[in-house]
């Protein structure tokens, strides 16, 4: 009678899992950003801290057992990313910006030297934590707007005071 009761709550079990694995799958489907981290090391104070700044950041902090992600990603067909399931792992989710939250991230683990980036998926690409420290360390996208609009500026300028010069050349030969 008991294993009968047992075998029910094995199944309730699995297919509670089966469903968080259907569930991160959409998230990582629908996500600009997946960043998986290692978390050791880190207070709550710094946690509590990393999630607030992730949040301004419209991304998402979660702490996944690592075989629930392992599905998950094989869900999603995404390969390469079995090495950083090793250990204790953080799961890092944006939808709207991957570039954000990838600073976010990369700003903590310069100031705590266990947190790590250990890989992650941007914009539906498989990358290397390499690859996404690369990319962190690039200027936000006002940033290179407004490098973009002052270099017109300059352009426009220099164009303005060359041709300033060539109507007073002009005029000085009439």
């Amino acid at each position: 009678m008991g294993g009968e009761n047992e075998k029910m709550a094995n199944e309730k079990i699995i297919k509670q899992k089966e469903e968080e694995v259907k569930a991160l799958a959409t998230s990582i489907k629908e996500a600009k950003l997946v960043l998986l981290t290692d978390y050791r090391g880190i207070n709550v104070t710094d946690v509590t801290n990393l999630r607030r700044t992730l949040r301004g950041a419209e991304a998402e902090y979660r702490v996944i057992k690592n075989n629930i992600t392992r599905r998950a990603l094989q869900e999603c067909q995404m390969e390469g990313l079995d090495e950083a399931l090793l250990g204790p792992t953080a799961v890092i989710l944006a939808n709207n910006d991957y570039l954000e939250p990838a600073k976010a991230i990369y700003e903590f683990t310069k100031k705590n030297d266990f947190y790590k980036i250990k890989g992650g998926i941007v914009e539906g690409k498989v990358m290397t934590a390499e690859e996404i420290i690369t990319l962190a360390k690039l200027p936000s996208r006002e940033t290179l707007l407004s490098m973009l609009a002052g270099a017109l500026l300059g352009n426009i300028s220099k164009l303005a005071v060359a041709l300033d010069q060539v109507k007073v050349k002009k005029e000085a030969e009439a």
